[in-house]
């Protein structure tokens, strides 16, 4: 090898080890250029490859602070303004948000792209200089057409092409004043082309933190196609851990009154804050807008009272199939100034029904609450009181052992008692039976109990309905259905009190 040629391939090595393997950067300052120079070309950044990391967008080839930008694209145009300069003693940037649209919630993390993302763009590659055919590279008729205005009074244009035919993820661009076609990074210019939509918050009600969290006192829904509401109600009793009955402290209070399931009734009394918006339908709306979209008489009114003393009112409309076969229905904040489209499983309020959220457990009062419990069925019966040992040291957890027990006046097996009560909790109402006339005569079987904790009495009465279903009336209304087989049962398990034979579990 020739002595020159091996001085230059030393030379090369010692500048790329300088370089650390990198690009040969050459960021040239005004200063640096002909003074003659036009300050809105483009700087050379990169040497590596041709147009690689040249200066797209600039304030005379320094960062700058972007003072608006302004969009144009087939969905209209963007106005982005500036809310608050940088910070650079607390080391935070400007804040941005679009014009026009202060009323509504704005996502200024997304708006604040529309600023940051062009300030600084480089380029990855230069693929036509002085091009003739812009119409190859859609940069005839760019699906976005950008204005970055600066402090200092600087404005730069540019142009979004097609992305290129190799890859989606690289996209053309041309900076007014030269018909040089280079090529960036789609995700650097993707957000020019969207929407106005697409820069607001589709969050209908923020959900607070854990700590900040309200209690939903009631929630009420009113649907077109229910003959009566469905009314949901804090129950401060629940809160105790001796309560009883589901953990759920809210209850159904109308159409009738239950227990509640709470992996079944959570999303409905509490599903509103943090409801996501699949799309919006229409901003600043008006009248005609409303009556569009069916809201001016709304098929669902939900309202949502809380502790922290704030109504949450939303309206929904009827469902419907949009263009991709998804179920939605309208929403709107009552009074709000934003429609939205809403998947329909997550407005689970157009469909929801009392049975649905309710736990299905009748009796549920914690066992060592119930002070006196009587039950009748088959021709035997049994009448319980129960009385702590210790009335004054009452355990935290306490078992059979710390109370007596006692059956007609007789001392009684405290823990067997504890069995037959957790047989008879097992009753479940399998549906409503609502304004239906109670049966005349005596029922097949009876339960009454007392709670010390709630001071409420309540009676259960079991009358044959059908051949394989009953009739329960609580407190002489007629309330729930539920299998006759347990019904059977439970007469057997009552003669069994007496006997010392195991009750029956199945049913």
């Amino acid at each position: 090898m020739k002595k020159q040629a091996k001085g230059i391939i030393a030379l090369s090595a010692v500048l790329a080890a300088l370089l650390g393997g990198g690009f040969a950067y050459t960021m040239l300052n005004p200063s640096d250029k002909d003074t003659n120079a036009d300050p809105t070309e483009p700087a050379l950044l990169a040497t590596e490859a041709r147009g690689q990391g040249t200066l797209l967008v600039s304030d005379n080839g320094q960062e700058g602070t972007v003072k608006n930008v302004a969009v144009k694209n087939s969905s209209g145009e963007l106005s982005v303004v500036m809310l608050s300069m940088p910070d650079k003693e607390n080391n935070t940037g400007a804040k941005y948000t679009l014009d026009g649209y202060s009323d509504l919630n704005v996502n200024t993390a997304m708006v604040g792209t529309l600023a940051n993302n062009a300030n600084g763009m480089q380029a990855q590659s230069l693929v036509a200089e002085d091009c003739s055919d812009l119409e190859k590279y859609g940069l005839a008729s760019p699906s976005a057409e950008v204005t970055v205005s600066y402090e200092s009074g600087t404005s730069v244009k540019f142009f979004v092409g097609d992305a290129t035919p190799s890859s989606a993820d690289i996209t053309y661009v041309m900076v007014d004043g030269k018909k040089d076609v280079y090529t960036v990074n789609t995700s650097t210019i993707a957000n020019y082309s969207r929407s106005y939509k697409d820069f607001l918050e589709k969050t209908i009600l923020e959900k607070p933190s854990d700590e900040e969290m309200p209690i939903v006192n009631s929630l009420r829904i009113e649907r077109g196609d229910m003959d009566s509401d469905i009314l949901i109600e804090y129950d401060k009793d629940k809160k105790d851990a001796h309560a009883g009955g589901t953990s759920s402290p809210h209850k159904l209070v109308e159409p009738a009154e239950s227990y509640l399931s709470v992996e079944k009734s959570t999303d409905i009394i509490s599903g509103m804050f943090g409801l996501y918006a699949a799309d919006i339908y229409a901003v600043h709306v008006t009248d005609a807008d409303i009556e569009k979209a069916g809201l001016k008489e709304p098929f669902c009114k939900v309202t949502m009272d809380c502790d922290d003393g704030k109504s949450h009112v939303l309206l929904l409309s009827e469902i419907f199939t949009d263009d991709e076969g998804a179920k939605c229905a309208y929403a709107m904040p009552e009074g709000g100034n934003m429609i939205y489209i809403v998947s329909a499983d997550s407005a689970k309020w157009l469909t929801v029904t009392p049975m649905d959220i309710c736990s299905r457990i009748m009796i549920a009062s914690y066992v060592w609450n119930v002070t006196d419990l009587s039950v009748s069925g088959g021709g035997e019966s049994a009448e319980f009181s129960i009385t702590p040992k210790d009335k004054n040291a009452v355990p935290e957890s306490p078992t059979a052992d710390d109370f007596n027990v006692k059956n007609k006046g007789k001392e009684f097996d405290a823990e067997r008692y504890r069995l037959f009560y957790s047989f008879l909790v097992t009753t479940n109402a399998e549906e409503f039976a609502l304004d239906v006339p109670v049966p005349e005569g005596e029922p097949m079987a009876s339960i009454k109990l007392t709670d010390s904790f709630t001071g409420k009495t309540t009676t259960y009465e079991f009358y044959e309905d059908t051949f394989m279903r009953s009739l329960i009336v609580v407190d002489g209304k007629s309330k729930y259905y539920c299998t006759k087989s347990y019904v059977d049962v439970l007469t057997e398990n009552i003669r069994r009190i007496s006997t010392g034979e195991d009750y029956i579990t199945n049913w």
